[in-house]
């Protein structure tokens, strides 16, 4: 590498942008000492201390590499051009990711949040094994990424969890740009909202009265999964504050839930048909429907299989957030105002319930009915 600002030749970069930082200049020279008969800059064979000159990223610096091996310090330069720049951390994926876990449990992020986070910073430390963070280009994120196996919304997701892991060490200062949000959002089309039928539910409740009695519980299946059934279907929550749910929760028959995402307090009344059902599965315990031994991912899993072997048997399709859905299209059909339903839901914006289910307003319905004859009669 040669000075090309005293030979007269035109600079280029000597390194591939990496990340969409800006092009490079570096020119390496040597500061001849005293004591050495060379004086060219140009000279490499002397053991005299090597310098750098040039803009970096569009910075310009001048300074010494502390090196006097030739070969040494175009290795460093290249490093620096290929995203290890001067000033930032010399940091490895793999401490990078140990560093983003430990903040975000120093946040307080619910145990849920951190196992996704915890996944991913595991395939990083995978998929860039031994790798410095600042060496790492847009498109080898972008090969990492057609990687995933998974279904647009999910991948959009995990596409986010990948940027506020680069933005985390983009404010570290590791590195100098996101490399992750270079890369676009998959298409996403989100499936029409279908709640269960009248006669889908009809046949949910006929499968409790038939459902195994094999197991720890014996009779006691068929009151159980009758009962976590309408507790599904009447509360709208998720299987999760479902499966938690403890009985210091109830006043009356009024539900106060602590939604699992937002963590916002809403009173729900509840029939007294359910709350006799879930007194007679635990009259005396904490939670209704979970023992509190394990942990709570453990007996949600265990739900969400016994709720597959009922719908199985009902020979009807679907998952337990078609009950929430259910709750959700009976209370707008009703004439519930959607603002209603989204608190209920415990939504953090209105605007997620509208998207889900704007289509289900029986205001907006009527209105676009009586516009629709209005224009009939006209015509």
């Amino acid at each position: 590498m040669f000075n090309r600002l005293e030979t007269g030749q035109t600079p280029r970069s000597t390194g591939v942008p990496v990340c969409g930082i800006l092009p490079s200049v570096l020119n390496l020279w040597r500061r001849h000492m005293k004591s050495c008969p060379h004086r060219l800059r140009t000279h490499r064979k002397c053991g005299c201390p090597i310098w750098v000159q040039g803009t970096l990223h569009g910075r310009w610096m001048k300074k010494s590499l502390g090196l006097r091996n030739w070969e040494a310090a175009q290795k460093l330069v290249r490093d620096w051009e290929g995203g290890n720049s001067a000033g930032l951390e010399h940091t490895s994926v793999a401490d990078a990711c140990t560093a983003f876990i430990r903040d975000c449990e120093a946040r307080k992020l619910t145990p849920p949040s951190i196992g996704k986070y915890t996944l991913l910073t595991d395939e990083l430390k995978e998929e860039f094994t031994g790798r410095e963070l600042a060496s790492l280009s847009v498109d080898e994120v972008r090969r990492y990424r057609e990687k995933w196996k998974l279904a647009p919304i999910s991948s959009r997701k995990k596409l986010e969890r990948l940027r506020t892991f680069f933005r985390f060490c983009q404010e570290s200062g590791w590195i100098q740009i996101n490399p992750a949000k270079a890369l676009k959002h998959p298409i996403t089309r989100p499936a029409p909202t279908l709640p269960f039928s009248d006669s889908e539910i009809e046949k949910i409740l006929w499968a409790t009265e038939v459902y195994s009695t094999q197991g720890i519980y014996g009779e006691k299946n068929r009151i159980r999964m009758r009962a976590f059934v309408n507790l599904l279907r009447f509360s709208g929550l998720r299987i999760q504050d479902a499966v938690t749910l403890s009985r210091d929760r109830l006043t009356g028959n009024k539900l106060l839930m602590y939604t699992q995402k937002t963590g916002t307090p809403v009173y729900l009344p509840l029939p007294e048909s359910v709350l006799k059902e879930m007194n007679e599965v635990s009259p005396v315990g904490r939670h209704f429907f979970w023992s509190g031994n394990g942990t709570p991912k453990s007996a949600v899993a265990d739900w969400q299989r016994s709720l597959a072997k009922l719908l199985k048997l009902a020979d009807v399709k679907g998952h337990a957030h078609r009950f929430r859905d259910t709750f959700s299209v009976n209370l707008l059909q009703s004439g519930v105002p959607l603002e209603t339903v989204s608190i209920l839901l415990g939504h953090t914006s209105i605007r997620t319930t509208e998207r889900h289910y704007a289509p289900w307003v029986k205001s907006r319905q009527l209105k676009l009915e009586e516009s629709i004859e209005k224009a009939w009669k006209l015509t």
